[in-house]
């Protein structure tokens, strides 16, 4: 499996990627707003740094590795901190390990800079990939939890699960 940097030509299919597999966690519903953020892999390649796992010249999927507490794409405020998001994975390749290499590439991506741990935000269908963190070393960080407001009149705010990594 060979996991780098996306290239410009890629950023369509992650991006369809990256919607099915968040649909997929919510029965294959749309996700009203947030997909035009799933969608813009090309704003969050200028952001931030956005690798990509392939096997064979199969793209499998993707992740967007933040670097620091400056950039757009950052949910955290932690000047030594980095961070992780939109981890997706095509539903039809799932179960290869992809998704656990391209959280590795994020690990040692932090190294390099760095940084002295790794913050992420998991939403409540995100139970496989929860657990994925949790074996890898991650530790819930409840003071770091969000609620986001999704927009649909009377519904509660998503609640984020926050877990971090010491790097």
């Amino acid at each position: 499996m060979d996991i780098r940097l996306i290239r410009p030509e890629e950023c369509e299919e992650l991006a369809r990627i990256t919607v099915s597999a968040y649909r997929d966690l919510h029965f294959g519903q749309p996700l009203g707003p947030y997909e035009e953020q799933l969608r813009d892999v090309e704003g969050r390649r200028r952001d931030s740094e956005v690798y990509v796992a392939l096997d064979e010249g199969v793209l499998l999927g993707g992740v967007t590795f933040v670097p620091d507490r400056e950039r757009r794409m950052s949910e955290f405020h932690d000047p030594d901190g980095c961070g992780i998001r939109m981890l997706a994975v095509d539903p039809a390749l799932q179960g290869r390990g992809a998704g656990r290499a391209l959280v590795e590439r994020c690990l040692r991506r932090g190294a390099e800079l760095g940084r002295a741990r790794v913050i992420l935000h998991s939403a409540p269908a995100m139970t496989l990939a929860q657990a994925m963190y949790l074996r890898m070393g991650f530790v819930r960080a409840p003071g770091l939890d969000e609620y986001v407001e999704e927009g649909r009149d009377g519904d509660p705010p998503l609640h984020l699960k926050a877990f971090t990594k010491e790097i």
